[in-house]
């Protein structure tokens, strides 16, 4: 039986549940030492005893848990889920009718009314995301749930809530058939072989979907194309596809060589004719301007924190001086496209850093593109810090 206990939120608190603030700090609460056992179920109640919310105790980065109704009465069971669940797929039936696009989120945590957990679609394959131990005490549940409501060939999962912040290697398969991977998926008519069983990774982030497109459709043809943080080449593929001249791929990475190398196979690009280098990101712009290399377009999407050898990268304390390096090896009248996924501050700081960093560089720029999260990844207006992703197309002028 689930423990289930009510707790008292403060003053300040309360005003911001009662707009619809659906994460539970432990700033929010005036007894949060009662919470001992992760996946409790924990009724909000104001100073008075009237009763606010009801959500579920889970310690996820800052937070302590997420709100999942207003209805005092409403059971949090397998029927609960499976409603929300259904909400959530209906709002996605244009994605399912795209035979061009077969990777795609189908419920995004609080935006779909359960903070903690994202599940993806990826051609038939269902990958559910754990962010705490608190939502993985439902995986019965939402599992079964799912089953209910999908004819899914088969279900993966990741858990990313090891206290240590890291990954934590299991067996990803829990129902269904076993894909054979990779299993190639497409996306807006581009393949990806994506893994579902290797680790913390699929090999895509289905969050930058716009992006690529955009780069595929708008800006690539005719270019050189610099990807720098390049992971397994998503942004190389998007570029070569759409008619780049050639795409230079930098991560430090080992094994970021041979996922490049099979992006571009199952595409049928001629991997040979783009470069892929592993190697520090900061030591190739040192390469780069000792060799005066320049590129017409420069992706900038760096992870929010990063160690090398010789760098340690964060996005909030390091961005405007990895602009600055971009800017000194694009073309004039080139492009960068600047991208974080960071949720700590946001687009009106990122702002800052690119006109910082242009100025610092006695350079003029415009911004000719903005992009946050695609629709697939419904965000809450209540919960703007949701909204995580920022990415800017700059052109130099």
């Amino acid at each position: 039986m689930r423990q289930e206990i009510t707790l008292t939120v403060t003053d300040k608190a309360k005003a911001e549940f009662q707009r619809g603030f659906p994460l539970i700090a432990k700033e929010a609460l005036e007894d949060a030492d009662q919470l001992t056992q992760e996946g409790t179920i924990v009724n909000l109640a104001d100073k008075q005893g009237k009763f606010l919310a009801k959500g579920y105790y889970g310690k996820q980065n800052k937070g302590y848990g997420w709100v999942l109704t207003r209805n005092k009465d409403e059971a949090i069971s397998q029927g609960f889920m499976e409603r929300t669940l259904s909400a959530a797929l209906d709002q996605r039936k244009s994605f399912f009718n795209n035979p061009d696009t077969t990777a795609f989120r189908v419920f995004n945590g609080e935006g779909d009314g359960f903070g903690g957990l994202t599940i993806d679609y990826y051609a038939g394959f269902y990958l559910l995301n754990w962010y705490s131990e608190g939502v993985y005490t439902f995986r019965d549940e939402i599992i079964a749930a799912l089953g209910n409501v999908v004819d899914a060939k088969g279900i993966y999962q990741k858990k990313r809530f090891d206290t240590k912040g890291q990954y934590i290697e299991d067996d990803d398969f829990v129902a269904g058939e076993r894909g054979e991977f990779p299993l190639i998926v497409k996306e807006n008519g581009v393949n990806f072989a994506v893994y579902l069983n290797d680790g913390a990774m699929t090999g895509i982030f289905l969050d930058q979907r716009d992006v690529r497109n955009a780069i595929k459709e708008k800006y690539a043809k005719g270019k050189t194309v610099l990807n720098t943080f390049s992971y397994t080449g998503a942004f190389s593929v998007a570029a070569a596809a759409g008619g780049a001249v050639k795409t230079t791929s930098v991560d430090l990475a080992k094994r970021s060589s041979a996922k490049t190398i099979e992006q571009f196979s199952v595409n049928g690009i001629d991997y040979e004719h783009q470069d892929i280098l592993v190697m520090d990101v900061f030591n190739y712009f040192k390469y780069a301007k000792r060799k005066e290399l320049k590129f017409d377009l420069v992706v900038l999407d760096p992870p929010s924190f990063a160690r090398s050898k010789k760098y340690t990268f964060s996005t909030a304390k390091d961005y405007t001086n990895l602009m600055k390096e971009a800017i000194a090896i694009t073309e004039q009248k080139g492009m960068i496209v600047a991208s974080t996924n960071s949720a700590s501050f946001g687009m009106k700081k990122f702002k800052g850093f690119i006109e910082k960093a242009f100025k610092e560089e006695g350079k003029k720029y415009r911004i000719v593109e903005e992009y946050t999260l695609p629709a697939d990844f419904r965000v809450r207006k209540e919960f703007k810090e949701g909204d995580y992703l920022k990415v800017l197309f700059v052109e130099l002028v």
